[in-house]
């Protein structure tokens, strides 16, 4: 498979296919969801780089009372300051991994995703030309990797796993990568874009 050789055309490739997107592709979501209580974003950053495009993701910090030690997108609440989903997704990529704002190209916004603990969350897709040596804050991260996109974007990698919640049956999906185990939220928005992107690659 080919990919965009650049980094204007992946910005263009990744923005039509964004503009076609449907609201939502199929029941991703693990079990019923309550009613959103906050706005959040997370970046979807890939880097372009030799025409190997990988995108970067996060160990967040054992510690953590929510979620910790689980793999995750750069990413947060919406904050005051924020004027919208672009700004905060960039602001705490810059936070947790030190990835400075200039050096994403925004492509656009995915259609957001409803978690089970009621957030309405927007993932922002942004491409980087080049790799960047990042600067991770240890009270929230303890890792940073890159994934090969193309292993991102295979449909069947992702696993439905069932689950059990409060005396409702549901389900998740989960990726493997190495010793990395990405699933709920996370792998739920990566397959929602797989569902979409797959077919338009050249």
């Amino acid at each position: 498979m080919m990919w965009p050789r650049d980094l204007q055309q992946a910005q263009a490739w990744l923005g039509e296919a964004l503009a076609r997107m449907p609201a939502s592709i199929d029941d991703e979501g693990l079990l019923p969801r309550p009613a959103v209580r906050s706005q959040a974003a997370v970046l979807l950053a890939i880097v372009w780089d030799d025409g190997q495009p990988s995108l970067l993701l996060t160990r967040r910090s054992a510690h953590l009372r929510q979620h910790g030690g689980q793999i995750s997108l750069p990413g947060g609440k919406l904050e005051s300051q924020d004027r919208d989903a672009v700004a905060a997704a960039l602001r705490e990529a810059e936070e947790e991994v030190g990835l400075a704002p200039a050096l994403v190209q925004v492509a656009g916004v995915m259609p957001s995703y409803i978690t089970i603990s009621g957030y309405e969350v927007t993932p922002v897709l942004g491409v980087l030309a080049t790799a960047f040596l990042p600067r991770m804050q240890p009270e929230e991260v303890d890792e940073v990797f890159f994934v090969p996109l193309a292993h991102l974007l295979d449909v069947d990698a992702y696993q439905r796993h069932a689950i059990e919640r409060d005396g409702v049956s549901g389900h998740y999906y989960a990726i493997s990568y190495g010793d990395y185990f990405i699933w709920g939220a996370t792998a739920a928005m990566l397959r929602r874009l797989a569902l979409y992107l797959s077919p338009y690659r050249a």
